[in-house]
């Protein structure tokens, strides 16, 4: 088990992903050369550009429902090498496969149902905001793995975001950006998702996970304990959220939401429904409905919990509200699997691993590990001796650190 990498938004089927763990500048940017002859005579024009992934530590499916989250950006990124142009054409080539799409930013048109769409949307959404874009010529090179819950598509949407911008001013606002991406996938790419992804994307900070509360947009950094390592295993079972149950549980909330404020009309978001309301709660909702929303409103419990655990150097009580919330997502919102319920299962019970949990949407995608450095590799040996035997699927571990938000790369 090693830190392989296992795909990207940009490759298909068939083909292998170029290895970024050390990404040659050099080498993108002679690629660039060689695609785009004319940006040899803009040389010194030329950009780079990145945004990382993005993994959460707690607090799933409540980011749509106005509670907390705390994500982390990990040194998983997604990359652009550009010229610009004097056109309203931007065209991206994907470093790993070659293959070539573009967008006219005059006439932006509908989805296409290709990795491109997040570049579309990301310039119909910008221009929505008032904000100018600009054509480029690029090259695109990714090692966030596809559809693996550590947010690939809000990963482009953001690099996209500073590629179509130009040298945009260095004051722009993180949160501001997010929020422009995410109506980039809800209302172009047409995925319902909350904010936490492009916010972790935009604001990361090095070293700390960020508690966003989804009601205020109010963040903080909380530090994260330099005796920990923040690993992710993947399942090997990529998801989509498109064509998942993603946004009928979304819809479920929704629909909660508008059964409670019959009685209570100050509840506009079940942010608004305290852990002592549920008893109530479940006397009007139907069972199914009912357990959706038990899951929201004691996720965002454990979200505060962990983070009064993290600035208290509590590091045993991570794992009972790791697995709290895991068993939540399994039960209560079934959004688990029974591949990432065993990739839990075998990393609580190997030393060294503090706590473990799903993270992301769900069905399918990765875990999230808190895992004291000596404990990496044995992680890594338990997951490739007992799971690939169960499950038919091959894992893969990425140990991980906190990074910066996306922007220009200084070069």
């Amino acid at each position: 088990m090693g830190q392989g990498i296992i795909g990207r938004m940009s490759t298909p089927a068939g083909s292998r992903p170029r290895d970024l763990d050390v990404l040659d500048v050099e080498r993108l940017r002679t690629r660039l050369l060689d695609l785009f002859p004319e940006a040899a005579l803009r040389k010194s024009d030329m950009r780079l550009v990145r945004a990382p992934g993005r993994v959460n530590l707690i607090g799933e499916h409540t980011d749509y429902n106005g509670g907390f989250v705390l994500p982390a950006a990990i040194g998983l990124e997604t990359w652009i090498a550009l010229v610009p142009t004097g056109d309203r054409r931007v065209s991206l080539v994907a470093d790993d496969s070659g293959e070539s799409r573009g967008v006219d930013l005059d006439a932006i048109g509908p989805p296409r149902g290709q990795w491109i769409d997040y570049v579309a949307g990301t310039a119909w959404a910008l221009a929505e905001a008032g904000l100018p874009t600009h054509g480029f010529r690029g090259v695109l090179a990714a090692n966030v793995p596809r559809d693996a819950g550590l947010s690939s598509s809000a990963s482009l949407e953001l690099a996209a975001a500073w590629a179509l911008l130009g040298p945009a001013p260095q004051d722009l606002e993180p949160l501001a950006l997010a929020r422009i991406c995410q109506r980039a996938e809800n209302e172009y790419v047409g995925v319902h998702s909350g904010l936490m992804d492009q916010f972790a994307v935009a604001a990361g900070r090095p070293g700390s996970a960020l508690l966003l509360d989804c009601r205020s947009l109010s963040y903080r950094a909380v530090p994260l304990p330099d005796e920990l390592r923040l690993v992710v295993a993947f399942s090997g079972s990529r998801r989509r959220l498109e064509s998942s149950a993603y946004n009928a549980r979304r819809a479920q909330c929704e629909d909660a939401v508008r059964t409670i404020a019959i009685q209570r009309p100050a509840v506009q978001s079940l942010r608004e429904v305290a852990p002592g309301d549920l008893a109530w709660a479940a006397t009007i909702l139907d069972e199914e409905t009912f357990r959706r929303v038990r899951h929201v409103v004691s996720e965002n419990v454990r979200v505060m919990a962990v983070v009064d655990a993290l600035a208290a150097s509590d590091l045993d009580a991570l794992g009972p509200l790791f697995a709290a919330g895991h068993a939540s997502l399994r039960d209560d919102y079934e959004v688990s699997s029974p591949a990432l319920d065993l990739l839990v299962e075998i990393a609580v019970r190997t030393p060294g691993v503090l706590a473990a949990r799903m993270t992301g949407a769900g069905f399918g995608g990765c875990t999230v590990n808190l895992v004291r450095p000596e404990a990496i590799a044995a992680l890594g040996a338990a997951l490739a001796r007992d799971y690939p035997s169960r499950t038919g699927l091959t894992p893969t571990l990425y140990a991980v650190a906190a990074v910066a938000g996306a922007g220009p790369v200084q070069s």
